[in-house]
């Protein structure tokens, strides 16, 4: 039992520290070809926004706002994908169950439970 125990707080330990990691990463996402880029860290949590003046239309502000939206899911695809990369199976862990709570922005926006289930 002392064995699970020592091997679930070095995993937790491991969660922490890769979560530590991420959150010192940034990733930029693009769209239209650039004229709009978010930058979010390895979490996922947006750092920063530029938008091309060729972007802003003042007559279609719709399709800049599509862009953005674009940019950031773009951005955060990235980041989903360094999480996968940086945590492997103690990704699992940082969703929601298991030991290290919830990652800041990570997951797939599925549901949450009470308690962590």
């Amino acid at each position: 039992m002392g064995s699970l125990i020592q091997q679930a707080q070095q995993m937790q330990e491991q969660l922490a520290a890769a979560q530590q990691e991420l959150a010192e990463v940034t990733v930029t996402g693009t769209a239209g070809g650039g004229l709009v880029e978010a930058t979010v860290s390895g979490l996922g949590e947006l750092s920063g926004l530029k938008i091309s003046p060729e972007a802003a239309d003042p007559q279609d502000t719709e399709t800049l706002a599509d862009l953005v939206v674009a940019a950031i899911r773009d951005a955060n695809a990235q980041a989903e994908a360094l999480q996968q990369d940086k945590l492997g199976p103690l990704a699992a862990l940082g969703q929601g169950g298991g030991f290290g709570g919830g990652l800041p922005g990570g997951g797939t926006g599925g549901a949450t439970f009470p308690l962590g289930f």
